[in-house]
């Protein structure tokens, strides 16, 4: 058994590694800052440690660290409109937890940094997660990158989720253009695994995690609403009117789920780099139409939303 520190444990990756991580027998201590997402990490999980702090501020939660085995570094500011969040929660906070594991002496980390350091977008997630990965790179605790691409599974509350809960709100779905965007989405269950074994086999070096099955955006969201059985009639706009939807979306919501930035990232025509990960790292990958079945049609996550 070891005892290992997830931080951003209450979000996406950090809620579907943690039933992972506890079937291996380890000992977790959560860490996250969202209120709601938090108590909802309790309740599902009360058999683990779960600490609700802002690690862009230093504090006690890093006295967690102390006798850890390992630690996921985690946390991540994904979307929104303004600079500081995701300064403070991909740069600061990433500063001070490599600081709290040196202090401790924690042996090993696993960093989820993104496909995006190899994206031709340019925005505030690019940038600031470009710059934790070189803090990371700089740090001489042994460590493994991984650079997932987009993810969906349980508790996605912003990409393939939230278009999931958009069909069935709405009577049509937009799609930007003729939606012939390629996208590599990674089943977060299948990168849940890789992370598992990265602690099991202290691995290191930089891994690009890319879901291995290629797809284009408007088939992606037609698989999506076959099957999950949404009625949402899928409807071609232009994509300057879908980009000015968004902005005008966003004058109203300053957390969008959506933004006009990720709209422009979306239709550039790029592939990002495919490894054997499943050789790689000894798991099991999981066909993108199983994958998309246990997303939405599993009956033990599949149904909890978390909050923005």
């Amino acid at each position: 058994m070891k005892t290992i520190v997830v931080t951003g444990a209450a979000g996406l990756v950090g809620q579907n590694l943690i039933p992972r991580l506890k079937a291996r027998g380890h000992r977790i201590i959560g860490i996250d800052k969202h209120p709601s997402n938090a108590a909802r990490l309790r309740e599902l999980h009360p058999d683990i440690e779960v600490i609700e702090a802002d690690l862009a501020q230093p504090g006690a939660w890093s006295d967690a660290f102390a006798g850890a085995d390992a630690v996921v570094l985690n946390q991540a500011q994904i979307g929104g409109l303004e600079r500081g969040p995701f300064i403070a929660n991909n740069i600061t906070a990433t500063e001070h937890i490599l600081a709290a594991m040196a202090k401790h002496g924690t042996p090993y980390f696993v960093h989820i940094s993104s496909s995006v350091v190899n994206s031709r977008a340019q925005d505030l997630y690019v940038e600031t997660k470009t710059a934790q990965e070189k803090l990371v790179d700089a740090c001489p605790i042994p460590h493994v990158v991984l650079r997932p691409t987009l993810m969906f599974g349980w508790f996605d509350r912003k990409h393939l989720g939230w278009l999931r809960r958009f069909m069935d709100k709405s009577p049509v779905f937009p799609i930007p253009g003729d939606g012939r965007f390629r996208r590599q989405p990674l089943y977060v269950g299948d990168f849940a695994a890789v992370i598992a074994a990265s602690l099991d086999q202290a691995k290191t070096g930089t891994y690009d995690i890319s879901g291995r099955a290629e797809v284009d955006y408007v088939d992606l969201i037609a698989a999506i609403k076959r099957i999950a059985k949404a009625r949402a009639r899928l409807v071609h706009i232009p994509y300057r009117l879908f980009w000015a939807l968004l902005w005008i979306y966003a004058c109203f919501d300053r957390d969008p789920p959506f933004t006009t930035n990720q709209l422009e990232a979306l239709v550039i025509p790029e592939v990002f780099p495919v490894i054997d990960w499943p050789a790689t790292f000894g798991v099991a990958e999981t066909p993108l139409e199983q994958a998309l079945a246990e997303t939405f049609l599993d009956t033990r996550y599949s149904h909890i939303v978390l909050d923005f």
